[in-house]
């Protein structure tokens, strides 16, 4: 059975309903499935809870999704450059858990790989270890330190993006595009891919893979995109 669907729309056909745990790639609006989470936008589903590394930008990214008031919550480490995930926030009308980033990384990729918890020093003595087990393990310097138990991350859907993909799910993600899709994708039910370029089975060099098309159930091409910019800094020409 193929992997490749028309459009975004058909690609999440059934795969979509209220209160989900969607695991997204990307950073930024570096490797964000651009279509994806347009269609997502375009259903309607309402209640949602995604793990993601932040929410884009205002009405770029998943904050396309804050603005409808589809998203209940954000499992994330970063706010800092959109203004509604940080109104939302502080007025309440969004749940977050904030995650630091490694943290994050590491619990998707535990989802992926059936593990269900793992002890970080990470976040030790710091509101991210508030209701969290604490248990001391011997460190390296020898001598107890604390840890606190992280739960993996299984997600209901994973969405992310990839530069090129073989007919059969194989993935290569593109430089810094590579982020948290990797992880992301490994750590849902079914694994969804925007994919710019889709070449023929075998085309690809097995040692280049960054995801095995084992993780992958559906895939879409998701090109051409626009290239978008987050922060735009500017400076006056200079003349002789």
């Amino acid at each position: 059975m193929s992997k490749i669907y028309p459009d975004a729309a058909a690609a999440l056909d059934g795969l979509l309903e209220d209160g989900l745990l969607i695991a997204s790639g990307g950073f930024g609006l570096c490797g964000i499935p651009e279509r994806l989470l347009d269609a997502i936008q375009d259903s309607g589903v309402t209640g949602l809870t995604f793990a993601s590394n932040n929410a884009g930008i205002d009405n770029e990214g998943i904050g396309k999704l804050l603005r409808t008031k589809q998203v209940a919550k954000m499992i994330s480490s970063y706010v800092g450059e959109n203004k509604e995930f940080e109104r939302q926030f502080l007025s309440g009308e969004l749940q977050v858990e904030f995650c630091p980033q490694g943290t994050l990384a590491e619990r998707m990729r535990a989802g992926g790989a059936g593990i269900p918890g793992f002890y970080t020093k990470t976040g030790v003595g710091t509101q991210v270890a508030e209701g969290k087990e604490v248990k001391a393990f011997k460190g390296r310097d020898d001598s107890p330190q604390d840890y606190i138990l992280e739960e993996g991350i299984f997600a209901d859907l994973a969405i992310v993006k990839a530069w090129k993909a073989d007919e059969t799910g194989n993935c290569i993600f593109r430089k810094t595009a590579r982020n948290f899709n990797q992880p992301a994708a490994t750590c849902g039910k079914v694994c969804v891919v925007e994919v710019e370029e889709i070449v023929a089975k075998g085309s690809l060099d097995p040692d280049s893979i960054h995801l095995p098309g084992v993780f992958v159930n559906r895939m879409i091409v998701g090109a051409p995109y626009d290239k978008k910019i987050e922060f735009l800094t500017t400076r006056e020409r200079e003349t002789a």
